[in-house]
């Protein structure tokens, strides 16, 4: 699993970040919270992508967490779409799972606080994509978002890139 990087605790590995999530969950249980998985990209010849973890607390604030990836090929931009989309899906599977086995008690996870984010829109050269892309989000199991509600990706993940 990947590494992360969190503005205020630095750098951590999957379960480190797992354990920052529950704590800031457990700080104030009664609060609503949205869990979202994004990723961006920049480059077309090993590209760069950044995988956001954002855990939103409603009206208090939140945490988030990146990582970073460098794959060794060429992309066009529907395959680095693609590839993103999979990281993200790929990424918040895994978080749902440890989330699910150690919060189960406090606070359960449910569809409508588990959201993936990408980096696709109404406006530009993705928007012949939106279709399969939410498709392969929903068919997971997520809410899915895109611009320009996917702050996930085209903010917090686009920071890093």
């Amino acid at each position: 699993m990947y590494n992360f990087n969190s503005p205020t605790k630095g750098k951590m590995d999957f379960e480190m970040m797992i354990s920052e999530i529950i704590n800031f969950i457990r700080e104030d249980p009664l609060r609503l919270y949205k869990l979202v998985v994004g990723t961006d990209s920049e480059g077309k010849s090993r590209p760069t992508f950044v995988m956001a973890v954002v855990v939103h607390r409603k009206g208090r604030g939140g945490r988030y967490f990146w990582s970073k990836v460098q794959k060794n090929k060429s992309y066009t931009l529907r395959n680095r779409i693609y590839e993103e989309t999979m990281l993200s899906l790929n990424l918040a599977i895994k978080l749902r799972q440890k989330l699910e086995e150690r919060l189960e008690e406090i606070y359960p996870l449910n569809y409508e606080n588990l959201e993936v984010h990408t980096d696709i829109g109404e406006n530009g050269e993705t928007r012949d994509m939106i279709k399969e892309i939410v498709g392969m989000i929903k068919g997971n199991g997520f809410l899915a978002k895109i611009k320009p509600e996917s702050y996930g990706a085209s903010v917090v993940a686009d920071k890093y890139t």
